[in-house]
């Protein structure tokens, strides 16, 4: 794991206390596209569930995991696709 994938994985373990948590780096996916950078870091896809998500829809919960990365979203990721939800869901 690089060391964006790292510090995503961190903010959201930290805040949300997942029961699951997956950091994938597809940055290989988009070589060539436009916002894709050398080394890669830059195209995520997040998985995590967690309770802090029960009661909330879809929109409030990314809203929360783009909030959180903030600061990797204005760098060094350019696109961070969110799969957020609840036990059992």
């Amino acid at each position: 794991m690089g060391a964006v994938a790292e510090r995503i994985h961190g903010k959201l373990k930290a805040a949300f206390h997942p029961e699951r948590l997956e950091v994938a780096d597809e940055s290989d996916r988009h070589a060539g596209h436009a916002g894709a950078r050398e080394g890669g870091e830059s195209h995520f896809t997040v998985t995590v569930v967690s309770s802090a998500f029960v009661g909330l829809g879809r929109l409030e919960r990314q809203r929360r995991v783009n909030s959180l990365l903030a600061e990797e979203l204005a760098g060094p990721v350019h696109a961070l696709s969110i799969r957020a939800l609840a036990p059992g869901e």
